[in-house]
């Protein structure tokens, strides 16, 4: 997924890599009992016709912006 940053903690030089995962919850309940500090905890970003996406914000150790993604299916679909 491309776009443009939402708000100015996001407007840097490199892009934003997203990375899928099937359930957001337990990877980024994974990645903090590793030590991964988040910026944005997981929450919903868009509610599409079919699905919700869902994205949670952290950074790598060279301070580059990284984001976890999940797509749940909606209700009753």
């Amino acid at each position: 997924m491309l776009g443009l940053p939402e708000t100015s903690a996001f407007d840097h030089p490199s892009s934003i890599r997203y990375f899928k995962v099937s359930d957001l919850r337990v990877t980024h309940q994974t990645l903090v009992s590793r030590g991964v500090q988040f910026s944005a905890l997981p929450h919903l970003a868009a509610k599409m016709p079919d699905h919700e996406l869902w994205l949670a914000f952290f950074r790598d150790l060279d301070g580059n912006t990284l984001a976890l993604m999940s797509e749940k299916k909606a209700c009753g679909v």
